[in-house]
């Protein structure tokens, strides 16, 4: 027999953290180069070419892995199209949109979307090797006031 649990019990949640996530990609050497050299992120863990960690925001950031893909995977990621991982957005912040642009545009980062307001944010876009979105807002998410 179950017992019901009382409302106030219900309603509380224990905390839970994002960490990461993970890119299947076609190649992991290329993606470090991208992310590592071009974006300037921290390459953790470097297992090419199966596997890769990038740390981004320092030593308290969040990671994105890097994971190449598994051909024998008849539902992996090899049967994804160019226009879903460009639906895929990897979202990050900063404070300096426009100081960012013009470093990542010195590396040689090609963005797409220059930076440019919206009506909830001004942010930059560029795609990784893979096809994958990269945006960058300027301030943190949810928190600018404009809707």
């Amino acid at each position: 027999m179950t017992t019901r649990k009382g409302e106030a019990e219900i309603g509380r949640i224990i905390e839970v953290r994002l960490e990461g996530l993970t890119l299947r990609v076609a190649d992991v050497r290329r993606s470090i180069e991208f992310y590592g050299n071009k974006l300037g992120f921290t390459v953790e863990i470097d297992k090419a070419p199966q596997f890769a960690m990038i740390r981004v925001g320092g030593p308290t950031g969040g990671t994105i892995g890097l994971l190449v893909h598994d051909s024998s995977d008849p539902l992996g990621s090899n049967s994804t199209t160019p226009r879903q991982r460009a639906g895929i957005h990897v979202e990050l912040t900063t404070d300096h949109l426009d100081a960012l642009y013009e470093q990542l545009k010195g590396r040689g980062v090609e963005f797409f979307k220059p930076p440019h307001e919206e009506p909830w944010e001004r942010s930059m876009r560029v795609h990784d090797p893979d096809g994958y979105t990269i945006e960058f807002a300027e301030g943190r998410r949810g928190h600018r006031g404009v809707t």
